[in-house]
């Protein structure tokens, strides 16, 4: 697992520009024609003509979906969906291998994901900037939305090789929609991984980690230290001044 993850650095570093970056985040809908009438306000937002159910996922530079949170009602917005979401859990519990990392001379606990605007700003998460001012933020904001094509084109990848979630589902209960939506990811993956595609060949979860005993006061601190802006500030400063460095070297 230790080896995949600093693989999936390397790639991310080499391709991207961004040091120690995990993945890109971000949502996609399924509608869902088969709601119940009863459920249909949780599940209906505007910008669908159908009910819909959210897939929250992570995608790195080979396209592999290694993180997935599927299900939460389409009524949603990205970051209720964070709120509900694992993605985390294995940092605050103890299990998530150690992520430190220095940039721009400066050391960071935990590693990140590149984001679009509406997620929060979290030390996790990194952005782009709304309306860069200068050529260091120009530069930034170029890198990062390029590199966060990654999730998109998964999305795309993923829903062209299964036609039934680019379509309307018309199964009946969620319990069985889950288990296509996550059958469709465990074989997207797969076929990456037999195509010599994927990053990281044999992966492996290491399922055999089990959690540090952690007390809830320390959950709780890993927690605020996850979510803490001041880190998401500074992290979004310093990536800018190695990218710009980075790209003024190489010229």
């Amino acid at each position: 697992m230790f080896s995949d993850i600093q693989r999936i650095y390397d790639v991310h570093e080499t391709v991207h520009g961004f040091p120690r970056m995990l993945g890109s985040i971000d949502c996609t809908h399924w509608e869902w024609t088969n709601c119940p009438t009863a459920w249909r306000g949780q599940h209906q937002r505007g910008n669908h003509s159908h009910p819909t159910l959210i897939l929250e996922a992570v995608a790195s530079y080979d396209l592999w979906i290694w993180h997935a949170f599927f299900g939460v009602a389409g009524a949603n917005n990205d970051i209720n969906v964070l709120d509900q979401s694992p993605i985390f859990d294995d940092i605050i519990d103890g299990v998530a291998p150690g992520s430190s990392f220095i940039v721009n001379n400066v050391e960071y606990e935990h590693v990140y994901y590149l984001a679009d605007g509406i997620y929060p700003e979290y030390a996790t998460f990194v952005k782009a900037y709304t309306s860069p001012i200068g050529e260091k933020r120009e530069l930034f904001k170029k890198a990062q939305e390029s590199a966060r094509k990654d999730i998109e084109r998964a999305f795309r990848v993923f829903k062209k090789k299964w036609a039934m979630i680019k379509n309307l589902c018309r199964i009946w209960t969620k319990e069985k929609i889950r288990n296509v939506m996550y059958t469709c990811i465990i074989l997207h993956n797969m076929i990456l991984e037999d195509k010599g595609l994927a990053v990281c060949q044999n992966y492996d979860d290491n399922p055999h980690m089990t959690p540090a005993q952690l007390s809830s006061e320390e959950k709780h601190a890993i927690r605020n230290a996850l979510r803490d802006r001041d880190t998401h500030l500074s992290l979004h400063g310093d990536l800018t001044e190695d990218i710009w460095t980075n790209c003024t070297s190489d010229d």
